[in-house]
């Protein structure tokens, strides 16, 4: 993890510069990768924007410019393509990556990946559209068609699973406990190994006090985002709502 944050960072020191004269763009970057350069550019006086084609989108890529340049998502080098294929067959996340790699396509070259019925939007470096339009006929056996752009609503990033419980109280060990389905003293152990994660940041404090819609992952056991802490029970207990990412 260290050789890769050391790699990441000496990528955003060259953005940075060359960003003095002309705007400069690094990525997709997952979730990670991309909280810790917003963790990085606290520390530095840049004009950035992250922007992933969409608001809300997972993967993004870190914009730079110069002074005398407004950020702007318009600037980014990326493009979106609509592969629309039969409804019948049931085609998935894996499949449309899976195609990509195939065509020797790196993953930081990719955005989100969107999939629906009979649809599927997909958010790429702009340099690689036309390539993927030339090359890309089949998903697996299946036959798709491909038009550049994409039409609203866009289908959801992720399918969700409905969490409720009641715990003690917002910190951090008591919601590991829920979502893991283990004991406090267990969470605890889970949280101090390192295995946790809140907003894409390592937790390392048992008793932090987790906010509504932060994101929670645990290697292991997967992701999750709370959604809402409250009422109290009759005994003074916290109930909550989350979702786990499918």
């Amino acid at each position: 993890m260290d050789n890769r944050r050391d790699l990441l960072s000496a990528k955003l020191k060259d953005c940075l510069r060359l960003s003095q004269h002309r705007p400069c763009f690094l990525g997709f970057l997952d979730e990670n990768e991309a909280a810790f350069c917003q963790d990085f550019l606290k520390r530095k006086l840049a004009r950035s924007l992250f922007w992933g084609g969409y608001e809300g989108a997972e993967r993004v890529i870190a914009g730079f410019f110069p002074d005398y340049m407004e950020p702007s998502a318009e600037e980014f080098p990326l493009a979106a393509l609509s592969f629309i294929y039969r409804r019948e067959y049931c085609l998935g996340h894996r499949d449309f990556l899976g195609s990509l790699m195939g065509l020797g396509i790196e993953r930081n070259v990719v955005g989100d990946i969107l999939v629906a019925e009979g649809r599927c939007v997909i958010f790429l470096r702009e340099e690689m559209s036309q390539y993927v339009q030339d090359h890309l006929q089949k998903i697996g056996h299946v036959g798709v068609k491909i038009a550049q752009g994409f039409e609203e609503p866009l289908p959801e990033i992720r399918e969700y699973k409905e969490i409720k419980g009641v715990i003690a109280s917002s910190r951090l060990d008591c919601l590991t406990a829920l979502l893991c389905r283990t004991s406090r003293e267990k969470a605890a152990a889970i949280i101090t190994a390192g295995l946790v994660s809140v907003n894409h940041q390592e937790a390392v404090l048992v008793n932090s006090r987790i906010g509504e819609n932060d994101i929670i992952s645990i290697r292991g056991y997967g992701k999750f985002r709370i959604d809402s802490f409250g009422p109290l029970t009759g005994k003074g207990r916290l109930t909550v709502k989350c979702r786990k990412y499918q």
